[in-house]
């Protein structure tokens, strides 16, 4: 199903796939304390996680653009976009809580690296069914 131009599936599945890794990092692989301890913030504002399935969403879009854009198909076009988009811009949006707010280095290491895996799994998914 094709929504102006894109994939709804593949936007879809690719929030699906953004949403599924970080919670393997940020749920499985770590403790709500490691959490609470790496990033600075306190279960008071775990409440807030509920709005956690809308950043994937808007990533899948955005990426679903430039991967138009573009106009090169395929996965490994469409990963190599999502690494481009992480770099330039995630990176430089999650440097801001490191910077100027509670987040450690060791906390940004790992967010940093989620992000790159999160954007080149959904652009690979978009780029394939682009």
């Amino acid at each position: 199903m094709r929504v102006m131009g894109h994939n709804a599936l593949a936007i879809l599945l690719a929030a699906i796939a953004i949403y599924a890794i970080e919670f393997v990092i940020f749920a499985a692989l770590m403790s709500p304390e490691q959490y609470q301890a790496m990033t600075g913030y306190s279960a008071g504002n775990m409440d807030r996680m509920a709005v956690g399935v809308v950043p994937p969403i808007l990533i899948a879009i955005g990426l679903s653009l430039v991967i138009k854009w573009r106009n090169q198909p395929g996965w490994l076009a469409g990963a190599v976009a999502g690494v481009l988009m992480a770099i330039f811009f995630a990176f430089a949006t999650q440097l801001y809580p490191f910077v100027y707010g509670p987040n450690g280095l060791d906390f940004l290491a790992i967010n940093l690296g989620a992000g790159l895996l999160c954007y080149a799994v959904a652009g690979a998914i978009l780029g394939a069914w682009k």
